[in-house]
Formats: C-alpha cells, structure tokens, sequence
C-alpha cells in the first residue's frame, strides 16, 4: 500500500481517512518516515529547518474549566493561584526581548475576573515597547473565555485584539478535535467547534495561526482522523494555519494520570508526524517537538517529515507542572539541527526567514 499512497500523494491527490487510519495504524514505520521525507523535499526543496527565538510565559493559572489533562491551573480562591498585572506580564517580554525573542507565545487560565481591557493592553504595549517582538498571544478557548466574561462576540474580540497590534494566534487548546475526547478530557471547553470557530474567525481577518495536537490520553485512530480532517477542512477555507504541531501528553499531577498506564514513546510520534506531512497536504509546515518529545527525537523528526524545530521556549510553566522539563538555547539548536544534516534558520513566527546559520 505504501507504493499507491505515495504515487497518490506526489500526484497532488488527496488522501481519504482509509488512507490515514492505515498510516496511523498499519504503515511500516521506517518507510512511512522515508515517503514523508521524500514530500517534504517534494514541497519544500531545501535543507533548511526553520526555528523562532521565543519564549512562553504565563499570566494566570487561574482557571474554571477543570481540564483533566492539566496540572497547571488552579481554581479561584485557591492558595496557589497568581494572575500577573500588565506590568508584571511585560516584564516578562523584556526579559525575553533581551534575550532575542522575536515571538513572545503568552498563554494562561480560564479566569473570569479579567475584563477585555486587560487582554488588548497587553497586546498594545507589547507592539509599543517592543517592536520587534511578536504577540503570539491567547489560545483559542482564552479567547472564548474574554468573549464570555466581556458579552461580546468571538469576531468582535478578535477585532479588538487585532485593533491593538495583534496579527497571530497560538494553535493551543485543541488536543484532539473530536467529540468524543473533548467531552471526556474538556467537556467545559466545548466540542471541536468552539476551538475551530475562533480559528475561523481569526484567519476572515487576516490573522495567522498554528494548529495543534495532544494526543496520547483516551484517543482512537479514528479520533486523531477527526482531528486532521478538521484542521485540513479549515486550511481549506482560508489557508490561515502556518503549521501543525503535534506533542504526546505528560500525565504528570493531572486527573488522567491514574488512566494512562503507558506514555506514547517516540515511534508514535514519529508515525504522527509523517503520517500528518503526507495527509495534511495544504499545511505548509509540521514541527518536531524537541521540547515535548527530546532533543534526539526531534533530530530524527527532521527525518520524518518535519522541516521546523519550534523555538527556544526560554519560559514555559505548562508541562513544568507535570514535571517535564526540558531547556535548550539558540547554539544548542544550531547545533542539533547541523547534526542532523540540516541547515538552521531563524524564522519569525509567520516563517519569514531572519538568518541564515
């Protein structure tokens, strides 16, 4: 079958959820990886592997949506709950500034008690102090939350946030687009639709974003086929997503940690990331995780499909939580990616290309 899919798929056919469950499923790892390199040379012709100099800060972890898959957030009122003020949040982005980051990817909780007023703000004054940094700001089900607690609408919140400087979205929040997990993982987030709404509206305007996936938890195959025929189905439509971005789940400190009785290794997530660069055949990129799934996995990655290797997350709280830890800095990168036989560059986060290494 590997023959016939690749025939389809370097004549610029579609393939249909047969074909994927098959890749997801049955494909023999090792040539499934050779057919992904093969199209992503096919689409993207250099040895180039692309990465941001980022960083990933927080502002609340304070949070009403009781995702079981999270070890970050607390409930309001707890002991352990913090939300920064504007000031605190951009200092945060100074530090990041100074270190080189051209993208700062702010995310937080679900809190209730912060107007809309807070979330332009930070947009506005990071575009003002900080021009050369990006406000890759608020995930999908944050920008539900604002549209709730501020009575507007999902566009209407977008128009502020684009108003004030803002021109990119995070791909967070989705995990896996299908009903079935979203009710058992997120029910309070809503189905796939509330995640794929704001990226539909998001890309009308002109906003750019990423697409995302956890996987790893209660999901099947035909789970993680809802997933990638939905976010090929919006690509279809506006063509707003830069990448797709998958990365196993840490059951660390979470409500799912005592279901999880084995953590998806780096086969399966190298089978995810060449089966998503042969089915996701509009996206023009698919980024190895070095930060969720290793430095030596993400090398390899590069050999899987992959031709992007994320940024430096110079701060990041989420999978800290769940006691997964991982660092790296800019050399570091550059050196991996050359080990790997590939050449480094640095991207902003819409892929316009900074340096060459």
């Amino acid at each position: 079958m590997i023959e016939s899919v690749r025939d389809r798929v370097l004549a610029g056919k579609r393939l249909d959820r047969e074909h994927g469950r098959w890749l997801l499923t049955g494909a023999p790892l090792l040539e499934l990886g050779a057919l992904a390199q093969e199209v992503r040379f096919a689409r993207l012709p250099e040895r180039a592997v692309t990465f941001v100099i980022d960083s990933n800060p927080n502002y609340t972890n304070v949070c009403v949506t009781d995702c079981q898959f999270c070890a970050f957030y607390r409930k309001p009122g707890h002991p352990e709950a913090w939300t920064l003020g504007v000031e605190e949040v951009l200092e945060k982005v100074a530090l990041a500034a100074a270190k080189g980051a051209t993208t700062v990817l702010l995310q937080g909780g679900h809190n209730p008690d912060l107007p809309l007023e807070y979330y332009v703000s930070l947009v506005r004054e990071t575009r003002r102090r900080f021009p050369g940094v990006t406000p890759h700001f608020f995930t999908a089900s944050e920008i539900q939350t604002v549209a709730r607690v501020s009575g507007l609408s999902i566009g209407d919140v977008l128009d502020r946030l684009r108003e004030a400087g803002q021109r990119t979205l995070p791909g967070g929040g989705a995990e896996v687009l299908s009903e079935r997990v979203r009710r058992r993982i997120a029910p309070k987030k809503g189905g796939p639709g509330a995640w794929l709404e704001v990226h539909r509206e998001a890309h009308r305007r002109g906003f750019q974003s990423t697409a995302t996936m956890m996987y790893g938890h209660v999901e099947t195959p035909d789970d993680l086929l809802d997933h990638l025929d939905a976010i090929r189905d919006l690509q279809d439509e506006h063509g707003g997503f830069t990448a797709f971005v998958p990365w196993s789940f840490k059951p660390g400190h979470t409500r799912l940690e005592k279901w999880i009785t084995q953590v998806q290794g780096p086969n399966a997530y190298l089978r995810m990331l060449a089966a998503a660069r042969l089915y996701l055949d509009n996206f023009p990129h698919v980024q190895a995780s070095w930060f969720s799934e290793g430095k030596r996995a993400g090398q390899i990655a590069l050999h899987f499909g992959a031709d992007d290797w994320g940024g430096t997350l110079f701060e990041e709280n989420v999978h800290r939580a769940a006691d997964f830890v991982n660092t790296i800095g800019v050399e570091e990168i550059v050196t991996l990616i050359r080990e790997a036989g590939f050449a480094p560059v640095q991207r902003t986060t819409t892929y316009e290309i900074l340096r060459r290494y």
